[in-house]
């Protein structure tokens, strides 16, 4: 499978026409046999990319005081959780500050108010915040994020991960594919026996068909 990935993968990128922005490749699944009505077949997963994301990923955190001076100092955007109630309660604003993040941390006593306020617009977004305790450098659990991918189908048997850009190198692109390929096939009870379909392919680029055979 990981020569075929690789096929695909340059495949999707020679096909894909130059753009004025670094496009993501993504590669998609389409599952099959897996009832996903019961939550605990559903895919879920952090994967650190071996090779990293690519790209700049960008990071806020509730904080105040202490914790809001060590987020800033690692480059982390800092929301003031006084905020919190405001945010959540136009609509408009908190749906801007959710897509304009990819990931949200906080310090433990905010997370209540977090749920309250903004569950309803984070929640379904994945992003509710990572609490940070206070023993715990921000700048630490930023790192590690800054290679990570969520993999995630909720109910649908389609669904698709970005596992790096255009500006890294084939090698690159490949051991991330293969790094979320694997943990998705290691999370399906037939492994490639669960998998209808898999695609790679770039932002706006044609999707290029991986032959899967069980």
């Amino acid at each position: 499978m990981e020569e075929k990935i690789s096929e695909a993968i340059k495949s999707a990128i020679e096909g894909a026409a130059d753009r004025k922005f670094v496009e993501s490749v993504d590669i998609a699944f389409t599952i099959k046999d897996v009832d996903l009505k019961n939550p605990n077949n559903r895919i879920q997963e952090e994967i650190r990319l071996p090779s990293g994301r690519g790209r700049e990923i960008k990071i806020a955190m509730f904080a105040a005081s202490d914790a809001a001076q060590k987020a800033k100092a690692a480059g982390i955007h800092v929301i003031d959780p006084a905020e919190i109630e405001e945010l959540g309660k136009n609509k408009t604003t908190a749906k801007k500050l959710a897509n304009s993040f990819d990931f949200f941390l906080s310090e433990v006593p905010h997370m209540g108010l977090i749920g309250r306020w903004l569950g309803v617009v984070l929640g379904p977004r994945g992003k509710m915040p990572r609490p940070v305790p206070p023993v715990v450098d921000p700048a630490a659990i930023a790192a590690g994020l800054k290679s990570t991918v969520i993999v995630k189908s909720r109910d649908k048997v389609t669904f698709q991960a970005s596992f790096g850009t255009r500006a890294q190198s084939h090698e690159e692109l490949l051991k991330n594919a293969m790094e979320v390929y694997n943990r998705v096939t290691s999370r399906l009870e037939r492994g490639i026996g669960n998998i209808r379909s898999l695609y790679v392919k770039t932002t706006m680029g044609p999707a290029t068909k991986i032959e899967v055979i069980n």
